[in-house]
């Protein structure tokens, strides 16, 4: 199944092609600078699968940690569209907000790195929580 997606002012398309993985919320505190600070909601999708259909995003990964992650961007508007997850190439991790069709997101399944939550956050009962990540 064809999933597409756009950022905001619509410069940047992507398509990922293949079963998303996982949904989530992530609560960390990196997250929380990219949703304005509450969880962001990401799906896990086959790296193989997916292609940015129009434009070229813009990339940041920070100098100062051993094994940061790659996140792309529009350079014109800013919608954050995917990670790369140095210990998780096989993954394109992408935010649901960006999808054509949000409601291909579903539900999360699993809530990670609720050890950055911060009050104000809700998580469903009922789904995994972890920490982190888990194993």
């Amino acid at each position: 199944m064809a999933m597409t997606g756009r950022c905001y002012c619509g410069e940047v398309r992507y398509e990922v092609d293949g079963a998303k993985l996982f949904s989530a919320q992530c609560h960390c505190r990196e997250c929380q600078y990219f949703s304005g600070g509450g969880p962001n909601y990401v799906f896990g999708a086959p790296a193989a699968g997916f292609r940015y259909t129009r434009g070229e995003p813009k990339a940041f990964t920070r100098s100062d940690l051993d094994r940061p992650a790659t996140r792309e961007f529009c350079g014109t508007c800013g919608t954050h569209i995917r990670t790369l997850a140095p210990h998780r190439p096989e993954l394109a991790l992408l935010k649901t907000g960006t999808l054509d069709d949000p409601s291909l997101f579903g539900t999360a399944q699993m809530a990670i790195y609720l050890c950055d939550r911060q009050a104000f956050h809700s998580v469903p009962e009922g789904i995994a929580a972890f920490d982190k990540v888990p194993g």
